[in-house]
């Protein structure tokens, strides 16, 4: 099986800017997705909704459901880039994608909002927003 590939913010958009086909999967719930901000055509498939934060069954399913709509040819072969609040969530969904039969996955690093700073805030040391790539709120 091919391994999860791992990548920093800026390494991500260097590969969508570069990639027609890779695909950014914000994996957050659509709270989060919509009114926290997310990548320019970013595409949400929750990995879990709250209230209960349990994963949400057929993430694979749902993922390749989207991807047959947006690209020609075997859409496992497209590259995939896995997005979550600080890359933990996107890790796991990653591995399912890999699991899946999917070859070329990534997960980025530290996610839209990053890691927690000594005051518990995010955005102040990494993540997508950090490094002052494009982003949106609906």
């Amino acid at each position: 099986m091919p391994e999860l590939k791992e990548i920093r913010p800026p390494e991500a958009w260097a590969i969508l800017e570069a990639d027609p086909k890779a695909t950014l999967i914000d994996v957050r719930s659509r709270m989060e997705f919509d009114y926290v901000g997310h990548a320019p055509n970013a595409n949400n498939i929750s990995w879990a909704e709250p209230p209960d934060w349990k994963v949400i069954p057929g993430f694979a399913d749902r993922v390749r459901a989207l991807l047959s709509k947006q690209h020609d040819g075997p859409v496992e072969e497209v590259p995939i880039l896995a997005i979550c609040r600080s890359g933990a969530r996107s890790r796991s969904a990653g591995q399912v994608l890999l699991a899946a039969g999917f070859v070329n996955v990534y997960n980025v690093l530290e996610g839209f909002e990053g890691e927690r700073d000594p005051d518990k805030h995010r955005g102040a040391i990494n993540g997508w927003r950090f490094y002052g790539l494009p982003w949106e709120q609906s």
